[in-house]
């Protein structure tokens, strides 16, 4: 019956992929002589699309595919980027017997005031408001009866597909098979509840003397394999940091530092931390939700990684473009002399200035294209804490523009560089006879 279902499921990938690939074939001869920025815009909206008409599991590759700007360029990057989850929320009977099934038919009697329509659905889960007995205010995670053996088939035949397009030389340099890996490693812990409940308790040791950042405290005795019961956060999520009030600048270093400590101290990494997953409360409180996926940063990466950092913060571009290369997993023919000079341009505008007068993303991106031109790869857990800190940015220039995130920074790069074990010795050197460029 499996093999039906995946057959099946293999056919009708292959029709949607030939309608899409159709379309865009048309499109693309009728765009003959258009921009290259045009061109990548035409692809990614094609491969946008064919992720989202098959369905869930795809469009969450879609979005991880999308935090890879040293991997895709930008064009098709802004298109992935708009992906969503759009699933229509479980029927009321069948949470219910999920509820049931998980903490006993007297579910309703631990849980009163349960709303049968949810606040938030997506692809693996989605969250109902109730009350605990003594009428303290919870969240209450249900996974998707449906989400498991849709994500194993839909994996299996990503699986495939990635290794048939790995033979393509142009395609071979993505490293979709190990990407795809990657993805059903962080999309199968996601199905783990048990792991999210153990996450969500390590960030809440991490965060526990720190003032105002906090995760939602667990209900124990309620969290199961596909039930996970949480604090109900009253806020605003950082998605609309214009209905933000009280002390907007506080609140901005509090999700900067929050972030920095992240990476730097704990080498423990919020891995979906896009603005829907930061709540700013009325007291001033920075609240990280949906912990499901986490990013341990290599401790033999560590001390690289925080070289790396520094160098850009002491605008020294060609120790940055040497620790890029030298720690790079994979190398493409490339020319340093030329790499080099062009993360130094690309480098170029962003120092001296505060956040309020410069889009750090977009230099950011700027250097991921170079890694991307010049086919040098970043370790895909580096990607991680890339998309952290354009959180951080993107967010505290929102809420303060005068904010400067390299001051922020300093202390925990100097912390870091004391507690770093020596670290892991580079891939390769910089091409001896291209040192002096």
């Amino acid at each position: 019956m499996r093999w039906l279902s995946l057959s099946i499921r293999f056919v009708h990938i292959v029709v949607v992929a030939l309608w899409v690939i159709s379309s865009w074939c048309v499109r693309r001869v009728l765009a003959f002589g258009a921009s290259l920025a045009r061109r990548q815009a035409l692809f990614g909206e094609h491969l946008a699309r064919l992720l989202s008409h098959l369905g869930a599991t795809f469009i969450k590759f879609g979005q991880i595919l999308s935090t890879r700007p040293d991997l895709l360029p930008p064009g098709v990057i802004a298109e992935l980027a708009r992906l969503q989850d759009d699933v229509p929320p479980l029927a009321a009977k069948q949470v219910r017997a999920v509820m049931a099934r998980e903490l006993g038919a007297d579910w309703d009697s631990k849980l009163l005031e349960f709303s049968e329509h949810p606040v938030a659905a997506a692809s693996v889960a989605q969250v109902h408001r109730a009350k605990l007995p003594a009428g303290r205010g919870v969240a209450v995670k249900v996974q998707r009866p449906s989400a498991k053996p849709q994500i194993e088939r839909d994996l299996l035949i990503l699986a495939f597909w990635a290794r048939l397009f790995d033979r393509i030389p142009s395609v071979h340099m993505l490293s979709l098979p190990g990407a795809v890996e990657r993805f059903g490693h962080a999309l199968t812990g996601q199905l783990d509840f048990g792991q999210e409940a153990l996450n969500n308790r390590r960030f809440a040791a991490a965060f526990a003397d720190v003032p105002d950042v906090d995760v939602p405290e667990l209900v124990d005795e309620l969290c199961t394999a596909h039930v996970l019961v949480m604090d109900f956060v009253e806020g605003v999520k950082a998605t609309e940091p214009e209905k933000v009030g009280g002390n907007r600048a506080k609140l901005a270093r509090t999700g900067a530092e929050a972030v920095l400590k992240m990476i730097f101290v704990d080498g423990f990494v919020h891995a979906d931390l896009h603005p829907g997953n930061i709540i700013l409360t009325p007291d001033d409180r920075v609240v990280l939700i949906d912990l499901g996926m986490v990013t341990e940063i290599p401790r033999e990466l560590l001390r690289p990684w925080v070289e790396t950092f520094i160098a850009l913060s002491q605008q020294d571009s060609a120790a940055a473009a040497r620790l890029f290369f030298t720690y790079a997993p994979s190398v493409g023919d490339t020319d340093y002399a030329a790499f080099a000079a062009d993360v130094k341009e690309k480098l170029g505008g962003l120092y001296g200035k505060r956040l309020g007068e410069v889009e750090v993303s977009a230099a950011v991106s700027g250097v991921m294209n170079v890694l991307r031109r010049h086919r040098v790869q970043i370790d895909p857990a580096f990607t991680v804490v890339n998309i952290a800190l354009l959180v951080a940015e993107g967010l505290g220039k929102q809420l303060d523009p005068e904010i400067d995130l390299i001051p922020l920074a300093q202390p925990y790069l100097a912390s870091a560089m004391l507690t770093a074990p020596p670290g892991r010795a580079p891939y390769r050197e910089v091409p001896t006879q291209q040192i002096a460029a």
